[in-house]
């Protein structure tokens, strides 16, 4: 039988629907747009890894700089008396088998326009060396705009972009910022003969009713007075192993609802009995929207879905329309120095030597003799690896052209360690009489020798055999997490956590808007609890405030309690109490506002600016709001001090302020505008100017978190809100010294971010999570996968384990008691195909033995449960620890988190694993609230926090 997973890949390379032109011609470029980003939003790959090489390069102009993040810094060929003459070419190795889809071009910037690349040609190749004909062809413009050029998709290692000629006919240079490529994402499984089975099923509603591709039939589970009790399990048996990577549920239609899967768990299984941890667990809102459920990359042959509860607790029973699966390419094996020999091979002319298999070139051909005396089927032809390693798919590509002699037919795969004993087939079937590329999958087997075995020919035409090209997949890479981290399984939420709090009970609370899908309606919120010990996610709808909770402002206060200001419904206040699990409505908002930020000043108040996305636009200057006065306008505290120069204007340009607490009441406004303010709260209030900073752009939809005590990162943005290229620079902001703030420049990102998410460790490093490299609300193109963490001791970032799901506009990200990373959401676009309604939690490598093996983590036996500022807290752990620190708990939506921040801890006194910590006295270094207490070992492995509350 085929192999569905990279058979799917491979129809999707060969069939894909591409409108667009081989010769792109003149590129035109006009004021930057979703136009310039490729079609089908297709990811941009991480880099992490990738080398670049070109033909030569000026001395400190290397072609390794087109990698580096920094479009300051450029890949330079010679100028001056080395120059050479045009064409110039520059190489990317990704070093692993990727389906690209579009290369995308930054230009150098400035006014210097030296070596801007205008004719070109980009090619594609397995192995470095056989470049077939170019995938794209053309002219670009003459500018520093990025240019994205989108071609056919194509399989290969080596991607190569050759300037044919200088944009300006300046000279016969060429240059280059960066290069970025975009991929394919993952295909849809082919269900060809496979199978369903559940644990049971009314009669006339069987299993296999979600592989018949009619959504008008469903499977549902016995009702009435057989119906059994939940859990209920379906299973689906591929036939065939394959790397899996979602699960796609569509529940069944109309209005009658009942058996709606809502509490699931996912499971994968390479032989249906032993099935191990779940891959993917969740809560699905109750309607009949399609869900798709996505998961790291898993090799099996069986995918089980299990529900848990019925979404509308309407009776014990389960229903599903359809069930799909999502697949993933296994990676394409380097051929290098491998030999190949067939038991027949035409050498005379033309030579059609076995040899030519391997050759890279789809114009060369391996045939079995058919001049003079012809053999017989069956033939064979053998792969020497010249290593054992593990492969779990051969792909046959047939002879190309009208001539369809030798086209195999039925076949065999065989694999063995020493080419003698090779032990029954581990792939057999029949392919099509046809020139596409052809797959076997088969469960991942170690060996040296690979043998395809044609047993007949497609089109009985002959005893001959022939194939063009053989290649062989290998298994998905697996990082060793202690220098990458490690992704969980994603978990599913019944709505699209746009905002999430962390409460002082280790729950996580989590809402969206009036609808659990889309925005834009009123009067109530749809709301979830998870709980990360058991991965359970709890939904609730809260319509006690009548208030849509959708872009708010949001502070957790002292006692713990959550303040929402505003957003959908601009005016309303509604207060969290995560003590009784109650909601109850604050005070109303003086100036109505959505997209503002909050903040918890160092008094306890509450501080507000901002946010014309809701209510009228314009004059959202500050206001303010305590427990004994309720809110009140701050006149002399202006927004006009923090708007961004966005395009669209106020309605965007004061927008998700950048607020920092700080002593005496008063308040940072670190950005996202160029421009930094001191606000003093007080009678009136007063702005005060704080200095730009440095020369960073505007830089909304970037991020700011404080990190150590009085020291604030900001990371990425962009110029306007959407529409706008984003950036990878980084600041760090000093605001002990006073009226004036130090600034210095950091380190770049490895990726350009805007929507993106940072979270401070218990240790002080920075992880930064999802985004994207142009800002398009709505959008997963130019999703940023990988995480990088930021350590400020050394100022650089590493690339770390790429997330499973684009995590761009409307995601959040918050750490955990347990020391690691939440993140979630995504979308909020109704039936858009960018809806992300699920989480997943990463886990640094601080949590990681150098083996990968999960690190023993110190333990804090003992510590008061509350302290004043300016006390001393006495803590207990059961070894030896070398530093403690605080972490406040907070919430984030949009990006924004001001409650965030981590304040280092000195230790007082110790004796044995005993200590007395001193907490800080200036309140406005403790915010007054909640904290998560870490105790860290002397190789940086922290312990589970207490939960302290820091009066």
């Amino acid at each position: 039988m085929l192999g569905a997973a990279v058979l799917a890949m491979m129809t999707l390379v060969t069939a894909y629907d591409w409108d667009g032109p081989t010769d792109h011609g003149s590129h035109r470029h006009v004021t930057p747009g979703p136009d310039i980003v490729p079609a089908a939003a297709d990811p941009t790959l991480s880099r992490a890894g990738w080398t670049a090489a070109a033909d030569s390069a000026h001395g400190g102009y290397p072609a390794s700089n087109v990698l580096d993040g920094n479009n300051d810094t450029i890949w330079h060929t010679p100028y001056g008396t080395g120059a050479t003459a045009l064409p110039h070419t520059i190489t990317l190795d990704m070093k692993a088998s990727n389906v690209v889809s579009a290369l995308r071009y930054q230009p150098r910037l400035g006014t210097n326009r030296g070596g801007t690349i205008g004719g070109y040609q980009i090619h594609v190749s397995a192995d470095g060396a056989n470049w077939g004909n170019a995938v794209s062809a053309g002219t670009l413009n003459d500018d520093a705009f990025e240019k994205a050029i989108p071609f056919r998709p194509t399989i290969g290692r080596y991607i190569r972009l050759t300037a044919v000629t200088e944009a300006g006919n300046r000279g016969p240079w060429s240059t280059a910022a960066e290069i970025n490529v975009n991929g394919i994402p993952a295909p849809t499984l082919p269900r060809t003969g496979w199978t369903a089975a559940a644990d049971s099923a009314h009669a006339g509603y069987p299993a296999s009713n979600v592989l018949d591709g009619n959504n008008d039939t469903i499977w549902h589970t016995p009702y009435g007075t057989g119906a059994t009790a939940l859990p209920h399990t379906i299973t689906l048996d591929m036939k065939a192993s394959n790397v899996v990577t979602g699960l796609r549920y569509q529940p069944r239609l109309g209005t009658n609802r009942g058996g709606t899967i809502g509490g699931y768990q996912i499971h994968v299984s390479t032989d249906g009995a032993t099935w191990g941890t779940a891959v993917a667990t969740g809560t699905m809102a109750d309607s009949a929207a399609e869900k798709s459920i996505p998961f790291a990359p898993k090799t099996g042959r069986y995918v089980r879905l299990t529900a848990t509860t019925e979404a509308g607790n309407r009776g014990p029973w389960s229903t599903a329309a359809e069930l799909n699966i999502v697949g993933a390419p296994a990676p394409t094996l380097d051929r290098t120095g491998w030999t190949v020999k067939a038991d027949s091979q035409e050498t005379r002319a033309p030579n059609n030597q076995a040899s030519n298999v391997l050759d890279g070139d789809n114009n060369t051909l391996w045939s079995t003799r058919y001049l003079g005396t012809v053999a017989p089927l069956p033939h064979y032809i053998t792969i020497d690896m010249k290593k054992s390693q593990a492969v779990s798919g051969l792909r046959y590509q047939p002879r190309l052209g009208a001539l369809r002699n030798g086209t195999i037919g039925s076949y065999q795969v065989r694999v063995s360690a020493d080419g003698v004993t090779w032990g029954n087939p581990v792939a057999s079937g029949v392919w099509a009489d046809n020139e596409a590329e052809k797959t076997a999958t088969f469960p991942p087997t170690t060996g040296r020798y690979v043998r395809l075995t044609a047993l007949s020919e497609a089109g009985n035409r002959g005893q001959w055999s022939s194939a063009a090209e053989l290649n062989l997949t290998g298994t998905p890479a697996t990082l060793n997490p202690k220098t990458y981290g490690s992704w969980g399984s994603t978990i599913g939420f019944p709505m699209v956590p746009v905002a999430v709090s962390q409460l002082p009970n280790g729950k996580i609370l989590a809402w969206s808007a009036s609808d659990p899908l889309i925005s834009g309606g009123s009067g109530l919120t749809h709301t979830a609890m998870m709980d990360p010990a058991t991965g359970a996610v709890t939904p609730r709808v809260v319509n006690e405030t009548q208030h849509d909770m959708f872009c708010p402002g949001t502070a957790t206060l002292p006692d713990g309690k959550l303040m929402i200001t505003g957003g959908q419904d601009s005016t309303k206040t509604t207060i969290y109490n995560p003590a009784d699990n109650t909601w109850s409505a604050g005070t109303p908002m003086v100036i109505p506002r959505g997209y503002q930020s909050s903040v918890t000043l160092s008094d306890g108040r509450v501080f507000t600016i901002g946010g014309s996305w809701a209510g009228a636009e314009g004059g959202k200057d500050g206001e303010v709001w305590s427990p004994t006065e309720g809110a009140r306008h701050l006149p002399n505290v202006p927004v006009s001090s923090i708007l961004t120069a966005d395009p669209e204007g106020v309605y965007r340009s004061d927008n998700h302020p950048w607020l920092f607490a700080a002593s005496n009441g008063r308040v940072f406004h670190a950005g996202p505008s160029k421009q930094m303010n001191w606000f003093s709260i007080d009678g009136p209030g007063a702005r005060s100017d704080a200095g730009l900073r440095s020369d960073d752009r505007d830089a909304m939809n970037g991020d700011a978190v404080m990190y150590d005590i009085g020291k604030i990162f900001t990371s990425g943005g962009s110029p306007a809100y959407a529409n706008s290229t984003a950036s990878n620079r980084t600041f760090m902001i000093d605001i002990r010294s006073g009226a004036t703030p130090t600034v210095t420049n950091g380190a770049p990102m490895a990726f350009k971010r805007a929507f993106h998410n940072s979270v401070v460790l218990p240790d002080g490093k920075v992880i930064v999570t999802g985004g994207q490299s142009y800002a398009a609300p709505y959008s997963d193109a130019g999703a940023i996968m990988p995480a990088e963490v930021w350590d400020p001791a050394t100022n650089t970032f590493t690339t770390l384990a790429s997330m499973t799901v684009p995590r761009n506009y409307h995601s959040v990200a918050s750490l955990l008691p347990d020391g690691r990373v939440f993140t979630a959401g995504g979308g909020l676009c109704g039936s858009c195909g960018t809806n992300h309604p699920d989480a997943q939690v990463f886990s640094p490598p601080y949590l990681f033995n150098p083996d990968g093996t999960p690190a023993t983590r110190p333990t804090i036996v003992s510590a008061g449960a509350a302290v004043n500022a300016g006390e001393t807290l006495a803590v207990s752990t059961d070894v030896a620890v070398s530093s403690f620190s605080l972490v406040r708990m907070g919430t984030v939506t949009h990006n924004v988190n001001t409650d965030q921040r981590r304040v280092p801890l000195t230790v007082a006194s110790s004796t044995g694993t005993a200590y007395t910590l001193s907490i800080p006295a200036d309140r406005g270094v403790v915010i007054p609230g909640y904290y998560m207490l870490f105790a860290m070992d002397a190789n940086g492995v922290p312990s589970v926090s207490k939960a302290v509350q820091v009066i």
